[in-house]
């Protein structure tokens, strides 16, 4: 049986109408999983990403360990922290949120460090304080960059995220993991599809909040740059 096969086996099947192993279900499980992963990520790296990029300390340490946590191995560590704390959501939120943590990182404090000095130092003459210059001069200006490691780091979960079935968590893995284990490929071929559909349908809806983020000066430049100049 061919692709077109196994994919109109696969959509057209009762099971993935309605039930626990419907196509919504699945996706609702896929995007649960994710937005907590991501949600701590947030709260774990962006105000970190901001103080670095503001203070420009620790610049050295973030990068180190930044390279470190993206060369970790996302089953490896889903193995370890089943051994650790068991089966659970725990068990993949650890290794998602250490794979989607960095790139939010980095963005925060690249998108502050690229703030224009000059700006920051008539925010700070005309009598603001240097938090108050983060959050109303410094972020404003890092948010298309944030919003770019945002878009890294919720892509990169969103394919990681399959490895859940790997602990009996729900999500489109089910879907792989289970279709490979039972030979049921037009469901591992329906699972592959649809992890892809949803980053590609991922990186279209940031590619748009980032360029309403971007300031209207510097977005009708991008939108009147000839395709000479963009080569």
């Amino acid at each position: 049986m061919n692709w077109t096969g196994w994919l109109h086996t696969f959509f057209f099947a009762p099971a993935r109408q309605s039930g626990p192993d419907a196509v919504g279900h699945r996706i609702a499980e896929h995007l649960a999983l994710c937005g907590v992963a991501l949600l701590w990520a947030v709260v774990l790296a962006v105000p970190l990403g901001l103080l670095i990029g503001y203070t420009g300390r620790g610049t050295v340490v973030v990068t180190a360990l930044t390279g470190v946590a993206r060369a970790l191995p996302t089953l490896g560590l889903v193995t370890l922290a089943v051994l650790l704390v068991g089966v659970g959501d725990t068990a993949v939120l650890v290794p998602l949120v250490a794979l989607s943590a960095p790139p939010l990182l980095v963005a925060a404090a690249e998108g502050v460090r690229g703030t224009d000095p000059e700006v920051r130092d008539a925010a700070l003459g005309i009598g603001l304080t240097h938090p108050q210059v983060l959050r109303q001069v410094c972020l404003p200006a890092a948010l298309p960059t944030l919003l770019a490691g945002l878009r890294t780091a919720t892509v990169q979960t969103i394919a990681t995220a399959t490895v859940a079935s790997y602990v009996g968590l729900g999500g489109l893995g089910r879907y792989v993991i289970d279709g490979l284990a039972t030979r049921d490929y037009p469901a591992t071929a329906g699972g592959a599809l649809l992890v892809v559909l949803l980053a590609v349908a991922t990186q279209l809806l940031f590619a748009l909040l980032i360029r309403l983020s971007l300031p209207p000066g510097a977005r009708a430049r991008r939108s009147s740059r000839t395709p000479k100049e963009s080569t």
